[in-house]
């Protein structure tokens, strides 16, 4: 005689077969630009810093928002919202520099640098299979910068490409750009 519920080991079963259809997880470092929910993988992220002193450069883009020193070292920061149009990130009580490790070029391996955003606020997991392609239209930041999307909480996220948002080559050319004085 059945009751309509499956015996304990059937509902094992069951819930290791829907398991095995996920992906690995991984792990994104939730955060914000501008109006813009971002998220980056965390295995990119060195350190979370509050802004500090920020020694401006000369000649640079308005996205570079200078150097600064960390640990002896001199690390760029960018200015994300900056970076993809959204104007200059205004430094307030959330603000944060994420210390981020991409891919470098023929030049360096890797590129660590510092990135200004508007908040931080958790690190997620993720399904990796639920990472969608992202769309051409409807999102603020430029197709080439994004590597996805990812439904957080019933919400859309970006999921950035750091290697293409902080490539050298790009950011090289640039910086050697006629600047508006």
């Amino acid at each position: 005689m059945s009751t309509g519920h499956g015996a304990p080991a059937d509902i094992l079963l069951s819930a290791i077969a829907e398991h095995a259809k996920d992906g690995p997880m991984q792990q994104l470092l939730r955060l914000a630009v501008g109006r813009e929910t971002l998220v980056i993988p965390i295995e990119v992220v060195r350190e979370i810093l509050e802004v500090g002193r920020m020694t401006p450069l000369p000649q640079t883009p308005p996205f570079v928002r200078g150097v600064m020193n960390l640990r002896g070292a001199v690390v760029p920061v960018v200015d994300l919202g900056a970076r993809f149009g959204l104007g200059l990130t205004e430094l307030g009580r959330r603000t944060a520099i994420i210390v981020v490790e991409a891919k470098g070029d023929e030049d360096y391996d890797r590129l660590i640098a510092g990135v200004l955003v508007d908040a931080v606020y958790e690190v997620l997991e993720v399904d990796s299979k639920r990472i969608e392609a992202a769309p051409n239209l409807g999102v603020a930041i430029a197709p080439e910068f994004l590597a996805g999307m990812v439904n957080v909480r019933g919400s859309y996220a970006a999921l950035l490409n750091l290697d293409q948002v902080l490539s050298p080559a790009a950011l090289s050319a640039l910086m050697a750009a006629p600047q508006p004085a």
